[in-house]
Protein backbone atom coordinates (compact mmCIF):
# COMPACT_ATOMS: atom_id res chain seq x y z
CA UNK A 1 0.00 0.00 0.00
CA UNK A 2 1.40 3.41 -0.99
CA UNK A 3 1.35 6.40 1.33
CA UNK A 4 -1.40 8.01 -0.77
CA UNK A 5 -3.53 4.86 -0.53
CA UNK A 6 -2.98 4.70 3.23
CA UNK A 7 -3.82 8.39 3.56
CA UNK A 8 -7.04 7.91 1.59
CA UNK A 9 -8.00 4.90 3.73
CA UNK A 10 -7.55 6.91 6.93
CA UNK A 11 -8.85 10.28 5.69
CA UNK A 12 -10.85 9.96 2.45
CA UNK A 13 -10.57 12.91 0.07
CA UNK A 14 -13.51 15.30 0.07
CA UNK A 15 -12.89 18.47 -1.95
CA UNK A 16 -15.95 20.16 -0.43
CA UNK A 17 -14.39 20.17 3.05
CA UNK A 18 -11.40 21.82 4.60
CA UNK A 19 -8.16 19.88 4.61
CA UNK A 20 -8.35 17.07 7.15
CA UNK A 21 -5.79 17.05 9.97
CA UNK A 22 -3.11 14.39 10.07
CA UNK A 23 -3.92 11.23 11.96
CA UNK A 24 -2.13 8.08 13.03
CA UNK A 25 -3.79 4.66 13.10
CA UNK A 26 -2.55 1.27 14.30
CA UNK A 27 -4.14 -0.76 11.51
CA UNK A 28 -4.50 -4.56 11.67
CA UNK A 29 -2.04 -6.15 9.25
CA UNK A 30 -4.80 -7.30 6.88
CA UNK A 31 -5.85 -3.67 6.45
CA UNK A 32 -2.34 -2.20 6.31
CA UNK A 33 -0.72 -4.61 3.84
CA UNK A 34 -1.23 -3.97 0.14
CA UNK A 35 -4.05 -5.84 -1.55
CA UNK A 36 -1.29 -7.07 -3.85
CA UNK A 37 -0.32 -9.92 -1.53
CA UNK A 38 0.23 -13.64 -1.20
CA UNK A 39 0.33 -16.08 1.75
CA UNK A 40 3.89 -16.91 2.77
CA UNK A 41 3.51 -20.68 2.54
CA UNK A 42 1.98 -20.36 -0.93
CA UNK A 43 4.93 -18.25 -2.12
CA UNK A 44 7.41 -20.75 -0.67
CA UNK A 45 5.63 -23.64 -2.39
CA UNK A 46 5.57 -21.81 -5.75
CA UNK A 47 9.30 -21.19 -5.42
CA UNK A 48 10.08 -24.81 -4.49
CA UNK A 49 11.58 -23.91 -1.12
CA UNK A 50 12.34 -26.95 1.03
CA UNK A 51 11.88 -25.66 4.56
CA UNK A 52 13.41 -28.81 6.06
CA UNK A 53 16.67 -28.10 4.20
CA UNK A 54 16.97 -24.55 5.53
CA UNK A 55 19.47 -23.66 8.25
CA UNK A 56 17.15 -22.71 11.11
CA UNK A 57 18.00 -19.27 12.47
CA UNK A 58 16.33 -18.00 15.63
CA UNK A 59 17.45 -14.35 15.80
CA UNK A 60 20.13 -11.90 14.77
CA UNK A 61 22.75 -11.29 17.48
CA UNK A 62 25.66 -9.12 16.34
CA UNK A 63 27.48 -7.41 13.46
CA UNK A 64 31.12 -7.95 12.54
CA UNK A 65 33.34 -5.29 10.92
CA UNK A 66 37.00 -4.50 10.43
CA UNK A 67 38.19 -0.95 11.20
CA UNK A 68 41.57 0.73 10.71
CA UNK A 69 41.35 2.69 13.98
CA UNK A 70 39.81 0.80 16.90
CA UNK A 71 40.14 3.75 19.28
CA UNK A 72 38.24 6.03 16.89
CA UNK A 73 35.42 3.56 16.21
CA UNK A 74 35.17 2.82 19.94
CA UNK A 75 34.59 6.50 20.66
CA UNK A 76 31.89 6.62 17.98
CA UNK A 77 30.12 3.46 19.15
CA UNK A 78 30.08 4.74 22.73
CA UNK A 79 28.50 7.96 21.47
CA UNK A 80 26.09 5.78 19.47
CA UNK A 81 24.95 4.05 22.65
CA UNK A 82 27.10 0.92 23.10
CA UNK A 83 29.64 0.05 25.77
CA UNK A 84 32.78 -2.06 25.61
CA UNK A 85 32.19 -5.63 26.78
CA UNK A 86 35.77 -6.77 26.22
CA UNK A 87 38.89 -5.59 24.39
CA UNK A 88 42.29 -6.80 23.32
CA UNK A 89 44.99 -4.95 21.36
CA UNK A 90 43.37 -5.91 18.04
CA UNK A 91 39.75 -6.77 18.87
CA UNK A 92 36.72 -5.16 20.53
CA UNK A 93 33.30 -6.48 21.58
CA UNK A 94 30.53 -3.92 22.24
CA UNK A 95 27.29 -4.56 24.11
CA UNK A 96 23.85 -3.08 24.55
CA UNK A 97 21.52 -3.46 27.53
CA UNK A 98 19.79 -6.60 26.20
CA UNK A 99 20.73 -10.19 26.94
CA UNK A 100 23.19 -10.53 24.04
CA UNK A 101 26.80 -10.68 25.23
CA UNK A 102 27.65 -8.20 22.48
CA UNK A 103 25.88 -6.62 19.53
CA UNK A 104 28.95 -5.50 17.56
CA UNK A 105 32.41 -6.97 17.01
CA UNK A 106 35.33 -5.00 15.55
CA UNK A 107 38.85 -6.06 14.66
CA UNK A 108 41.90 -4.11 13.55
CA UNK A 109 42.52 -3.83 9.81
CA UNK A 110 41.52 -2.04 6.64
CA UNK A 111 37.83 -1.24 6.27
CA UNK A 112 35.94 -4.48 5.70
CA UNK A 113 32.48 -5.95 6.22
CA UNK A 114 32.65 -9.25 8.11
CA UNK A 115 28.94 -10.06 8.04
CA UNK A 116 25.92 -10.22 10.29
CA UNK A 117 25.71 -13.03 12.83
CA UNK A 118 22.63 -15.13 13.59
CA UNK A 119 21.92 -17.61 16.34
CA UNK A 120 20.82 -21.09 15.19
CA UNK A 121 18.50 -23.32 17.16
CA UNK A 122 20.90 -26.25 17.72
CA UNK A 123 24.45 -27.50 17.24
CA UNK A 124 23.05 -29.76 14.52
CA UNK A 125 22.07 -26.63 12.57
CA UNK A 126 25.62 -25.35 12.98
CA UNK A 127 26.91 -28.63 11.54
CA UNK A 128 24.41 -28.29 8.68
CA UNK A 129 25.80 -24.81 7.96
CA UNK A 130 29.38 -26.13 7.92
CA UNK A 131 28.42 -28.51 5.09
CA UNK A 132 27.37 -25.60 2.85
CA UNK A 133 29.76 -25.20 -0.14
CA UNK A 134 32.53 -22.76 0.80
CA UNK A 135 31.58 -22.62 4.49
CA UNK A 136 34.25 -22.37 7.16
CA UNK A 137 34.98 -25.04 9.73
CA UNK A 138 33.18 -24.76 13.07
CA UNK A 139 35.19 -22.26 15.13
CA UNK A 140 35.10 -22.06 18.90
CA UNK A 141 34.95 -18.42 20.03
CA UNK A 142 37.34 -18.76 22.94
CA UNK A 143 38.05 -15.03 23.27
CA UNK A 144 34.53 -13.72 22.82
CA UNK A 145 32.26 -12.90 25.78
CA UNK A 146 29.84 -15.77 26.31
CA UNK A 147 31.80 -18.19 24.14
CA UNK A 148 29.95 -20.32 21.60
CA UNK A 149 30.80 -21.79 18.20
CA UNK A 150 30.52 -20.07 14.81
CA UNK A 151 30.47 -20.94 11.11
CA UNK A 152 30.92 -18.37 8.32
CA UNK A 153 29.19 -18.89 4.97
CA UNK A 154 29.64 -16.87 1.79
CA UNK A 155 26.74 -15.87 -0.45
CA UNK A 156 26.93 -15.92 -4.28
CA UNK A 157 28.24 -12.33 -4.41
CA UNK A 158 30.91 -12.95 -1.78
CA UNK A 159 29.23 -11.42 1.28
CA UNK A 160 29.90 -13.29 4.54
CA UNK A 161 27.14 -14.35 6.90
CA UNK A 162 27.83 -15.98 10.25
CA UNK A 163 25.84 -18.47 12.32
CA UNK A 164 26.43 -18.96 16.03
CA UNK A 165 25.40 -21.50 18.64
CA UNK A 166 26.10 -21.96 22.33
CA UNK A 167 26.76 -18.41 23.46
CA UNK A 168 25.77 -17.95 27.10
CA UNK A 169 23.26 -15.11 27.49
CA UNK A 170 24.20 -11.95 29.36
CA UNK A 171 22.28 -10.74 32.38
CA UNK A 172 21.09 -7.64 30.56
CA UNK A 173 19.74 -4.38 31.90
CA UNK A 174 19.08 -2.00 33.36
CA UNK A 175 15.90 -1.49 31.34
CA UNK A 176 14.84 2.11 30.68
CA UNK A 177 11.62 3.31 32.26
CA UNK A 178 8.48 3.09 30.11
CA UNK A 179 7.18 6.64 30.36
CA UNK A 180 3.50 7.37 30.86
CA UNK A 181 2.05 9.76 28.29
CA UNK A 182 -0.80 12.21 28.80
CA UNK A 183 -3.29 12.52 25.94
CA UNK A 184 -6.33 14.77 25.47
CA UNK A 185 -8.71 12.88 27.74
CA UNK A 186 -6.52 10.04 29.04
CA UNK A 187 -3.99 11.48 31.45
CA UNK A 188 -2.35 8.72 33.50
CA UNK A 189 0.72 10.83 34.34
CA UNK A 190 -0.60 12.69 37.38
CA UNK A 191 1.75 14.79 39.54
CA UNK A 192 4.74 13.35 37.66
CA UNK A 193 6.91 15.56 35.45
CA UNK A 194 8.86 14.38 32.39
CA UNK A 195 12.59 15.01 32.80
CA UNK A 196 15.45 13.82 30.61
CA UNK A 197 19.23 13.50 30.82
CA UNK A 198 21.28 14.30 27.69
CA UNK A 199 23.50 11.52 26.36
CA UNK A 200 23.74 8.73 23.80
CA UNK A 201 20.66 6.68 22.87
CA UNK A 202 21.42 3.41 24.66
CA UNK A 203 21.36 0.45 22.26
CA UNK A 204 19.19 -2.51 23.23
CA UNK A 205 19.91 -5.03 20.47
CA UNK A 206 20.83 -5.46 16.82
CA UNK A 207 17.65 -5.37 14.73
CA UNK A 208 18.66 -5.87 11.10
CA UNK A 209 21.16 -5.17 8.36
CA UNK A 210 20.99 -4.98 4.59
CA UNK A 211 22.90 -5.27 1.34
CA UNK A 212 22.83 -3.58 -2.04
CA UNK A 213 23.34 -6.32 -4.63
CA UNK A 214 24.03 -6.53 -8.36
CA UNK A 215 22.18 -9.83 -8.85
CA UNK A 216 19.01 -9.58 -6.76
CA UNK A 217 17.25 -12.76 -8.07
CA UNK A 218 20.28 -14.98 -7.38
CA UNK A 219 20.78 -13.51 -3.91
CA UNK A 220 17.09 -13.89 -3.03
CA UNK A 221 17.15 -17.50 -4.22
CA UNK A 222 20.20 -18.31 -2.09
CA UNK A 223 19.12 -16.60 1.14
CA UNK A 224 15.55 -17.92 1.15
CA UNK A 225 16.68 -21.50 0.49
CA UNK A 226 19.83 -21.63 2.59
CA UNK A 227 18.18 -20.07 5.65
CA UNK A 228 14.67 -19.69 7.06
CA UNK A 229 14.47 -16.12 5.76
CA UNK A 230 10.95 -15.28 4.58
CA UNK A 231 9.85 -12.18 2.65
CA UNK A 232 7.57 -9.75 4.44
CA UNK A 233 7.50 -7.15 1.64
CA UNK A 234 8.75 -6.81 -1.92
CA UNK A 235 9.28 -3.58 -3.86
CA UNK A 236 9.06 -3.68 -7.65
CA UNK A 237 9.70 -1.57 -10.76
CA UNK A 238 8.13 -1.59 -14.25
CA UNK A 239 4.56 -1.90 -12.95
CA UNK A 240 2.00 -2.95 -15.54
CA UNK A 241 -1.56 -3.15 -14.27
CA UNK A 242 -2.61 -5.15 -17.32
CA UNK A 243 0.17 -7.72 -16.83
CA UNK A 244 1.65 -7.83 -13.30
CA UNK A 245 3.97 -10.68 -14.33
CA UNK A 246 6.08 -8.19 -16.33
CA UNK A 247 7.11 -6.22 -13.27
CA UNK A 248 10.49 -6.81 -11.60
CA UNK A 249 11.07 -7.27 -7.88
CA UNK A 250 14.13 -5.25 -6.87
CA UNK A 251 14.04 -5.18 -3.06
CA UNK A 252 12.96 -7.52 -0.29
CA UNK A 253 12.43 -7.11 3.45
CA UNK A 254 12.97 -10.53 5.04
CA UNK A 255 12.09 -11.80 8.50
CA UNK A 256 13.21 -14.95 10.28
CA UNK A 257 10.50 -17.56 9.82
CA UNK A 258 9.84 -19.00 13.27
CA UNK A 259 6.31 -20.16 12.52
CA UNK A 260 3.47 -18.81 14.69
CA UNK A 261 5.78 -16.85 17.00
CA UNK A 262 6.08 -13.15 16.25
CA UNK A 263 9.37 -11.62 15.14
CA UNK A 264 10.62 -8.31 13.72
CA UNK A 265 9.17 -7.18 10.37
CA UNK A 266 12.63 -7.56 8.84
CA UNK A 267 15.95 -8.84 10.10
CA UNK A 268 17.65 -8.73 6.71
CA UNK A 269 16.98 -6.82 3.50
CA UNK A 270 18.39 -6.59 0.00
CA UNK A 271 18.04 -4.02 -2.75
CA UNK A 272 19.08 -4.38 -6.37
CA UNK A 273 21.89 -2.00 -7.30
CA UNK A 274 24.54 -1.42 -10.02
CA UNK A 275 27.20 -2.19 -7.38
CA UNK A 276 27.30 -4.66 -4.49
CA UNK A 277 28.04 -3.41 -0.98
CA UNK A 278 26.70 -3.44 2.57
CA UNK A 279 24.07 -0.74 3.03
CA UNK A 280 23.57 -0.33 6.79
CA UNK A 281 23.02 -2.11 10.09
CA UNK A 282 20.37 -1.04 12.58
CA UNK A 283 20.11 -1.10 16.37
CA UNK A 284 17.03 -0.80 18.55
CA UNK A 285 16.70 1.98 21.13
CA UNK A 286 14.04 2.49 23.79
CA UNK A 287 11.61 5.13 22.50
CA UNK A 288 11.16 8.34 20.54
CA UNK A 289 12.60 10.57 23.26
CA UNK A 290 15.69 8.35 23.53
CA UNK A 291 16.12 8.43 19.77
CA UNK A 292 15.86 12.22 19.52
CA UNK A 293 18.15 12.80 22.48
CA UNK A 294 20.61 10.41 20.86
CA UNK A 295 20.34 12.34 17.60
CA UNK A 296 21.15 15.60 19.37
CA UNK A 297 24.07 13.92 21.16
CA UNK A 298 25.60 12.72 17.88
CA UNK A 299 25.11 16.17 16.34
CA UNK A 300 26.87 17.76 19.32
CA UNK A 301 29.85 15.44 18.79
CA UNK A 302 30.21 16.47 15.16
CA UNK A 303 29.23 13.18 13.50
CA UNK A 304 27.61 13.18 10.05
CA UNK A 305 23.87 12.48 9.79
CA UNK A 306 22.62 10.52 6.79
CA UNK A 307 18.84 10.70 7.14
CA UNK A 308 16.45 11.13 10.05
CA UNK A 309 14.68 11.34 12.32
CA UNK A 310 11.60 10.02 10.48
CA UNK A 311 9.00 7.25 10.28
CA UNK A 312 9.28 4.37 7.78
CA UNK A 313 6.21 2.93 6.09
CA UNK A 314 7.30 -0.70 5.65
CA UNK A 315 8.17 -1.88 9.14
CA UNK A 316 6.80 1.35 10.69
CA UNK A 317 10.07 2.07 12.53
CA UNK A 318 11.15 5.48 13.66
CA UNK A 319 14.56 5.78 11.99
CA UNK A 320 17.78 7.76 12.29
CA UNK A 321 20.75 6.97 10.00
CA UNK A 322 24.38 8.04 10.57
CA UNK A 323 27.87 7.58 9.12
CA UNK A 324 30.36 6.02 11.50
CA UNK A 325 33.98 7.20 11.51
CA UNK A 326 35.06 4.50 9.04
CA UNK A 327 32.34 5.32 6.51
CA UNK A 328 29.78 2.63 7.36
CA UNK A 329 26.10 3.53 7.68
CA UNK A 330 24.42 2.69 11.01
CA UNK A 331 20.89 3.29 12.22
CA UNK A 332 18.95 3.78 15.44
CA UNK A 333 15.36 2.58 15.29
CA UNK A 334 12.41 2.11 17.63
CA UNK A 335 8.75 0.99 17.43
CA UNK A 336 8.97 -1.62 14.65
CA UNK A 337 6.25 -3.98 13.41
CA UNK A 338 6.00 -7.67 14.36
CA UNK A 339 5.00 -10.45 11.95
CA UNK A 340 4.65 -14.24 11.82
CA UNK A 341 3.84 -17.00 9.32
CA UNK A 342 0.27 -15.72 8.99
CA UNK A 343 1.44 -12.30 7.76
CA UNK A 344 0.86 -12.11 3.98
CA UNK A 345 3.73 -11.05 1.73
CA UNK A 346 2.99 -7.58 0.33
CA UNK A 347 4.12 -6.01 -2.95
CA UNK A 348 4.51 -2.29 -3.58
CA UNK A 349 6.04 0.04 -6.15
CA UNK A 350 9.61 1.14 -5.43
CA UNK A 351 10.32 4.84 -5.02
CA UNK A 352 11.22 7.50 -2.48
CA UNK A 353 7.55 7.74 -1.45
CA UNK A 354 7.68 4.09 -0.30
CA UNK A 355 10.42 4.78 2.24
CA UNK A 356 8.92 7.18 4.79
CA UNK A 357 5.61 8.70 5.82
CA UNK A 358 7.34 11.69 7.45
CA UNK A 359 10.83 12.97 8.05
CA UNK A 360 13.49 14.88 6.12
CA UNK A 361 13.63 14.42 2.36
CA UNK A 362 15.37 11.14 1.55
CA UNK A 363 18.86 11.67 0.07
CA UNK A 364 18.78 10.82 -3.64
CA UNK A 365 21.77 8.52 -3.18
CA UNK A 366 20.35 6.70 -0.13
CA UNK A 367 19.93 3.33 -1.87
CA UNK A 368 22.93 3.72 -4.20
Amino acid sequence: MTFDELKDKITPKNPSRETSPNRGTSLPQDAAISSDRKPLREWQKENNIDRDAQIKLTRVVHMRYQHPDLAEITTFLRDFGMSVAKKTDTKRWYKGYGTDQYVYYAQQGEKKFLGGTFEVESFAELEKAAKNPGASQIEELTEAPGGGHMVTLTDPLGFPINVLYGQKPAEGGPMPEILATNYEVQKPRVAKFQRFKPGPAAVHKLGHYGLCVEDFPTQLHWYTRTFNFAPTDFLFINPDASNPSLRTDIAAFLHIDIGPDYTDHHTFFMSGNPTSHVHHCSFEVHDFDSQNLGHEWLVSKGYKSVWGVGRHILGSQLFDYWWDTTGNMVEHYTDGDLVNEETPIGWGAAGDESLAVWGPEVPKWFLD
